[in-house]
This record gives C-alpha cells, sequence and structure tokens, in this order.
C-alpha cells in the first residue's frame, strides 16, 4: 500500500505549460521564487513570496507556495529528497526511518499557510467556480497535505483523502479551454501510482479520470518535462526518481545532468549525479 508515494511530494508543484495565465499565475515574482527554490535559497524563496503576498494579500497561490517552501524545506532537512530514500518502499513507510523529527515551528507555519490558501480559494471559488487560480492553489494545498502527511508523518492511509482532491482540482482544471497544462502533472502522478499498485487495492483506491496506466503517466511527466514553464525541473526530478526505480540510469543520468547544469547552488543534484556516475563506473547496470 506504500508503493510509490514518493511521487506524492511533487503533487504541491504542478507543471505550468505553455502560459502561466492558462492557470491563473503570471507573476514574475512567483517565478523567481521557484527558481530560487530549486536552488535551494530558502529563506531567498520565502523573501520573495513574501513580497508578493504584501502586494495580492486576498490572491490565495502566494500562500499555497509559501506551505511549498515549508514543505520542501523539511523535506530536504530530513534526508526525504535522497535517492536512497525514495526508491525505497520500505524507508518511505518506516517511521524509524531517521533520527531527525518534524520541526513542529515548520509544522505551524505551514498549516497557516495552508489554511491561508484554502480560505481565500473557498471564496474565490463560491463567487465563480471555474476560477483558475483558485483551483490551482487547491491542487496545491491538497498536494502538500498529501505530502505532510505521507513523508513527514507517515501516516500513509490517510494522507489518500487529500491525494484524490488533489487530483479532482487537476482533473477540472484539464478540462478548461485553454487547458492548464501544468495539472498534467498531477494527472501524471496519479496515473502512474495507481497503476503501480497491486491490483487487489486499486479496487479501494478511485482517482477521478485515473485508469492507473503507467505507460501513460510517464508520459504526462515527460510532456511536462519539455513545456513545463515554471516547474519544469520538478517533472525532471519525478521522472528521475522512476527511471531509477525501473533501472534505467542513463535515463536518470540525462534528467540529473540538466538540473545540475540549470541549478548549480542545489547541492542535492550534484551529489546525486556524483552518486550514480560512481555506481556506473563501478560496474553498476547501465540500459
Amino acid at each position: 500500500m506504500l508503493r510509490f508515494w514518493i511521487f506524492g511530494f511533487l503533487f504541491c508543484f504542478p507543471m505550468i505549460a505553455a502560459s502561466g495565465s492558462a492557470c491563473g499565475c503570471d507573476s514574475p515574482e512567483l517565478a523567481e521564487a521557484f527558481d530560487q527554490l530549486y536552488n535551494f535559497n530558502f529563506p531567498a524563496a520565502h523573501a520573495t513570496v513574501d513580497r508578493y503576498i504584501a502586494g495580492h494579500p486576498q490572491q490565495p497561490l502566494g500562500y499555497a507556495i509559501r506551505a511549498s517552501a515549508y514543505l520542501f524545506y523539511e523535506l530536504d532537512r530530513l534526508g526525504i529528497l535522497e535517492s536512497q530514500f525514495l526508491i525505497s518502499d520500505k524507508r518511505i513507510g518506516d517511521k524509524k526511518t531517521t533520527m531527525l523529527k518534524p520541526d513542529p515551528e515548520v509544522r505551524a507555519k505551514l498549516l497557516r499557510a495552508l489554511n491561508d490558501a484554502e480560505s481565500r480559494s473557498t471564496t474565490a471559488l463560491a463567487r465563480n467556480s471555474n476560477d483558475r487560480e483558485a483551483l490551482f492553489a487547491m491542487t496545491i494545498v491538497m498536494g502538500v497535505t498529501t505530502d505532510y502527511m505521507a513523508l513527514v508523518e507517515k501516516h500513509q492511509i490517510a494522507s489518500l483523502s487529500p491525494a484524490k482532491r488533489s487530483n479532482s482540482y487537476a482533473q477540472q482544471l484539464l478540462k478548461m479551454n485553454p487547458p492548464c497544462y501544468d495539472a498534467y502533472m498531477t494527472a501524471g502522478l496519479s496515473e502512474y501510482m495507481v497503476g503501480s499498485l497491486p491490483f487487489f487495492v486499486r479496487w479501494f483506491v478511485r482517482f477521478d479520470n485515473v485508469e492507473g496506466n503507467r505507460e501513460q503517466g510517464v508520459k504526462n511527466l515527460q510532456l511536462v518535462s519539455r513545456d513545463g514553464l515554471f516547474f519544469k525541473p520538478f517533472a525532471k526530478i519525478l521522472l528521475g526518481i522512476i527511471y531509477l526505480r525501473e533501472k534505467k540510469p542513463r535515463e536518470a543520468e540525462k534528467e540529473l545532468e540538466e538540473l545540475a547544469h540549470d541549478y548549480p547552488s542545489n547541492p542535492l543534484f550534484r551529489k546525486e549525479l556524483a552518486k550514480l556516475s560512481t555506481q556506473a563506473g563501478g560496474g553498476g547496470s547501465r540500459n
């Protein structure tokens, strides 16, 4: 049942392809915040998001991204972003995996940001059920909730509920004209995750418009990795994880090389690339 829950941590970073406005987001400040986040400069990312929120206090997206920054900081601090953690189902579900404990102060700030984003999204959706930014923000809110519950608090079963809600908001965005292409991230993740579950478990795990087609899930993620505007790197991270789990080190190495080149200040990309290169040089399997 725990299999592939790591893919949930990227629900909170849906991709924007084609144009940010298709998802109700075209802010240069938010693009800058994510660039800083990719480089693991969390203080700078928070400062940029704070400036955006100061100018747009009633817009939900800034608060959703603030919550994402708190989540990503905690995942990094706890070592959950390491490949040796991500590709092991046993480690994902093991409550004794790390000696570090969730930071209660970070948790409080994360929950407050989630509440701020959800309350503003709910207000906007009450006025217009097709408000793109509100739907996009709620996709992120439910994704961050999923990730924190499943990966930090280790409540994998309970995290199913927000995961389904995240997918539902993403599916609504995909039905619009033009569709919000960033939602293909969540849709692709849902397809791959459900398709990776044991057959008997699928009867109890139902996601809207998801058949459990792993190949289609990968295609959706590849679409985002090609055309993503703000969050293209996270599609590459996710594909890298999938390739490692499926014993395709060359494909994983290609994704890591591009990430390390584009985000030289991020030590994790360089570390994982060096690790993969060492394994290949020591006789690891290469496709």
